[in-house]
């Protein structure tokens, strides 16, 4: 069965990420998306694959994107700009993955 993979990724986990999928002969899609918390740059991968494949993909994200400590300007965020002004500890990166099932496949 074809599987739809939706992975949200931060923007410099993106370029090893996508090296390892191109060498391993995944297609994708890459979108840039913005987070929505603290609204920081993300890639959003759309890949259409085989049930099989899925872990193989999983383990690449696992490698690539890594969860780290960064600092944010909170003026950033407008919600928060007006109550903190000094720069936050925040968690960063890491991956966000949907995994559904796909009725039909096309490739025209």
């Amino acid at each position: 069965m074809m599987k739809l993979m939706i992975a949200v990724i931060h923007k410099d986990d993106c370029p090893a990420v996508l090296d390892a999928l191109s060498a391993r002969q995944f297609p994708f899609t890459r979108l840039s998306t913005t987070g929505g918390f603290l609204r920081m740059g993300n890639d959003t991968l759309l890949l259409g694959l085989e049930e099989e494949r899925v872990d193989e993909v999983l383990e690449i994200l696992r490698q690539f994107c890594s969860i780290r400590k960064q600092f944010v300007d909170v003026g950033q965020a407008p919600f928060l700009g007006s109550l903190l002004h000094a720069p936050v500890e925040v968690t960063v990166g890491g991956a966000t993955v949907f995994v559904v099932d796909v009725d039909q496949f096309h490739k025209i």
